[in-house]
C-alpha cells in the first residue's frame, strides 16, 4: 500500500475515532444516532429557513436525512462532546507534529518540545493568571490560555536567543543541554509559587496534568488559526527536515542554511504545542509516541511523517480522553495521567532499544 493510501485509510479511521469518542460517555449515544445528529447540524439544519410556510422544502435545498434527531442528543453531541472530541484531536496533533519536527531537527528519537520549557513556560504563565485573577479586558476566560501561549513562546525565543549567542551554529547538544536548564529553573519558579500559594494549589495541579472538559466551540475556533499557521509552516520545510537527519555537514553540502532552518522549525513548533498546552494543559507523551509509529507506517520521509504524526496524535488524544471521562464515570481523571501510563512505558522501551 502506497503512503497516500496509508494517510487516506488513517484519516478513515480518526474520523471513525471522532465519531466514537462523541458517543460515549455517560449517557451512551449509539454511534449511527451520532452521525446522522452531525449530519443533520451540517446539512439539515442550515437550510430549515428556506423552507416555506407549507413545510415543501424549496428547489435546491437538500432534502432531510431523517426526522429531526432527540434534542437532548443533539445537545450532547453539538454543545459537549464534539467539540471536545475535536479539539482533543486538534491539541493531539499539534503535540505529534511538534514531536516529529523535533526528534527530526535534533536527530535524537525522545526528542520533544517539552525538553527546550514550551510546557513550563505555559505551565508559569497559567500560575501567574490563576494565583493572581487577572483578567484582560474583552476576552475575558481566554485570558488563561493566551497568557499560557504567550509565556511558553517567550520560553522558547529565549532558548533558542541564548543557544545562538553560547553557540553560533546552535547544535543540537547546546539546544538541548540549554532547553533542560531553562525548564528546570522555570518549573523551580512554579514549585515556589505553588508552595507559597496553597490555596490553588489543586487549581495548578488540575491544570498541569491536562482537561477538556467544558471547552466547547470556541477553544477550537481559537485553537484552528495556530494549527494552520505551525502545520502548513512545517509543511514548507519537509524538504529540509529529510535532508537535515543526515546530519549537519551533510545539510550544509547542498545548501541548507541549518541556523535559519532551526529557527523557522522550532518557532512552527512552538506555535503548536504553545496553543495546544495553552488551551488543554500541559499532556505528555503524545508528541513522543506518535512521530514513532507514523515513522513505522510511512517510512522516514516526512511528506508523510507530518500527516501521519498528526492523525496518530490526534486519534491517540480522544482515545485517552475517551478513556480518561468514562473509566471512573461520572468523575474524569486528567488526560495526562493516562498518557502518561501509556508513554512512560513506551518510552523506556525506545531508550532501551536503542541502547
Amino acid at each position: 500500500m502506497s503512503n497516500r493510501k496509508k494517510i487516506m485509510f488513517g484519516l478513515f479511521i480518526s474520523l471513525f475515532i471522532l465519531c466514537a469518542g462523541t458517543s460515549l460517555g455517560s449517557s451512551s449515544i449509539n454511534f449511527f444516532d451520532t452521525v446522522r445528529i452531525i449530519f443533520y447540524k451540517l446539512l439539515t439544519e442550515p437550510f430549515a429557513a428556506l423552507l416555506p410556510s407549507n413545510g415543501e422544502a424549496l428547489a435546491g435545498a437538500p432534502p432531510s436525512i431523517a426526522p429531526a434527531p432527540d434534542p437532548k442528543n443533539i445537545s450532547i453531541v453539538w454543545q459537549l462532546r464534539l467539540p471536545r472530541a475535536l479539539l482533543a484531536f486538534m491539541a493531539g496533533g499539534a503535540l505529534a507534529m511538534s514531536g516529529a519536527v523535533f526528534q527530526s531537527v535534533l536527530k535524537n528519537q525522545l526528542a520533544s518540545p517539552y525538553i527546550i520549557g514550551v510546557s513550563s513556560g505555559a505551565s508559569f504563565g497559567a500560575a501567574l493568571v490563576i494565583i493572581s485573577g487577572f483578567t484582560l479586558p474583552f476576552i475575558g476566560g481566554f485570558t488563561l490560555p493566551l497568557t499560557g501561549f504567550v509565556f511558553s513562546l517567550l520560553t522558547v525565543f529565549f532558548v533558542i536567543a541564548f543557544s545562538s549567542r553560547l553557540d553560533r551554529t546552535m547544535s543540537n547538544n547546546t539546544v538541548i543541554l540549554f532547553g533542560m536548564v531553562v525548564s528546570l529553573f522555570v518549573n523551580a519558579l512554579l514549585t515556589t509559587i505553588t508552595a507559597v500559594f496553597r490555596e490553588e494549589l489543586k487549581t495548578l495541579i488540575l491544570w498541569q496534568m491536562g482537561s477538556f472538559a467544558l471547552k466547547g466551540w470556541p477553544y477550537v475556533t481559537l485553537m484552528l488559526p495556530f494549527l494552520l499557521t505551525g502545520s502548513l509552516g512545517i509543511a514548507r520545510y519537509t524538504r529540509e527536515m529529510d535532508i537535515l537527519t543526515f546530519g549537519e555537514d551533510e545539510a550544509q553540502s547542498v545548501g541548507v542554511e541549518i541556523r535559519g532552518i532551526r529557527k523557522r522549525l522550532f518557532f512552527f513548533a512552538a506555535v503548536l504545542t504553545g496553543s495546544a498546552v495553552a488551551l488543554s494543559g500541559a499532556i505528555g507523551f503524545v508528541d513522543l509516541i506518535a512521530p514513532h509509529a507514523a515513522r513505522k507506517i510511512v517510512g522516514s520521509n516526512h511528506r508523510y511523517v507530518i500527516p501521519m504524526s498528526f492523525i496518530i496524535g490526534g486519534s491517540l488524544m480522544v482515545v485517552t480522553d475517551l478513556i480518561a471521562r468514562t473509566i471512573i464515570s461520572p468523575s474524569e481523571l486528567p488526560v495526562g495521567a493516562i498518557t502518561a501510563i501509556i508513554g512512560a512505558p513506551f518510552f523506556a522501551w525506545v531508550y532501551f532499544k536503542k541502547a
